[in-house]
């Protein structure tokens, strides 16, 4: 099974190249060329067979999650991190430009020596990289953490952009790996979840989303909360806060899981990804916030896989015709996916209840 996941997962990483911006040259050399065009041609002119392939890649990725989370005590989390990182590292961030952006701020800083709170790429016309860069028009948009952890792999680059963008990837690959690390310290179980959730790899490796990262530091931060180290417990769940203000909720968990604070915390967490819905929108790699309670509700998240299915989904739209123009179809199958999931876990809920009053019935 490693070895279909293997391939899986090549074709995806190789898939996520037909819609590289055709004003981005990664390498300089022909056979560079004679791979990317091929794949150019197939995402942005056979558009109908590329969406096709993209929702197959994300079927069989829900499909090997399954099947790992089902067999967790077969596999190893750390070789299936080796694996996916080796195979996903060079994957293009084709669903965003946050990536190219997360770059170019820590550029401003170490190469222009500029704050990025107060210029914007824009203010560098003369930048060729402003050629492939989206939203140039906008300041820092972060909490104060992300930006620091940017500056290491962004001055370790030295303004090359290959190196920039092959640092940066890594950046979420090490975060990633701590994240399964962690959670396999507190249950293996969790951790194959995290690892192979199709969320997961395809908004917080492939298209490397900073989501990706306040979540694993809020994960150790709940780590050491079980371990009773409460001082640094709540400065690590600060620091997850201080990259995406969406995790602040976070903030306020303890350790016991059944405690009513705990459910408070998850009901505000719930409340403010509804209010992004209906008040400007919200974002697929939003809902990697939703993994900070999977060592609390971990049966729970497992059980929110249809609406992560929707979320994957909702880039129909912009795979089929090359634009959100038709954002309402993105919003309509992630409220689909909502619904579908509240009616899920309804049913599932009465069915359990209907299978353990037969059980104790019966005894």
């Amino acid at each position: 099974m490693l070895i279909l996941f293997a391939v899986l997962l090549l074709g995806l990483s190789i898939y996520s190249y037909v819609l590289i911006d055709p004003n981005l040259t990664l390498i300089n050399a022909s056979w560079w060329v004679s791979f990317r065009d091929p794949l150019v041609y197939f995402g942005y002119y056979q558009r109908l067979h590329s969406t096709v392939t993209y929702i197959f890649i994300i079927i069989f990725l829900f499909f090997f999650h399954w099947y790992f989370v089902k067999y967790y005590k077969k596999y190893s989390g750390l070789k299936l991190v080796i694996l996916i990182t080796v195979i996903l590292v060079l994957a293009y961030p084709f669903l965003s430009h946050d990536f190219f952006n997360y770059i170019f701020d820590a550029k401003i800083l170490t190469f222009y020596g500029d704050n990025p709170y107060t210029h914007m790429p824009g203010n560098y016309p003369d930048d060729k990289w402003l050629r492939f860069m989206h939203w140039t028009h906008r300041s820092y948009p972060y909490g104060p953490v992300f930006l620091p952890l940017t500056l290491v792999p962004s001055f370790f680059a030295f303004g090359k952009f290959i190196l920039n963008f092959l640092f940066f990837k890594v950046l979420n690959f090490i975060f990633y790996g701590a994240g399964i690390y962690f959670l396999n310290k507190m249950n293996k179980k969790w951790s194959i979840i995290f690892a192979t959730n199709p969320l997961v790899i395809i908004e917080g490796l492939v298209n490397a989303h900073n989501d990706l990262i306040a979540v694993v530091l809020g994960i150790i931060g709940i780590y050491l909360l079980q371990k009773k180290r409460s001082v640094v417990s709540r400065i690590l769940l600060i620091t997850s806060a201080g990259i995406k203000y969406l995790t602040f909720p976070i903030v306020f968990i303890v350790k016991n899981s059944k405690s009513n604070i705990n459910y408070v915390v998850f009901f505000l967490q719930t409340v403010l990804f509804i209010y992004m819905f209906f008040n400007g929108g919200v974002q697929p790699w939003y809902f990697l916030a939703a993994f900070l309670f999977l060592p609390y509700y971990p049966n729970l998240i497992q059980k929110l896989n249809i609406f992560f299915l929707c979320l994957l989904l909702s880039y129909y739209p912009f795979i089929r015709f090359g634009n959100w123009d038709q954002i309402w179809m993105k919003e309509y199958i992630i409220l689909l996916g909502f619904i579908l999931t509240i009616v899920y876990l309804i049913v599932s809920e009465k069915l359990l209840s209907h299978f353990y009053k037969r059980k104790f019935f019966n005894t």
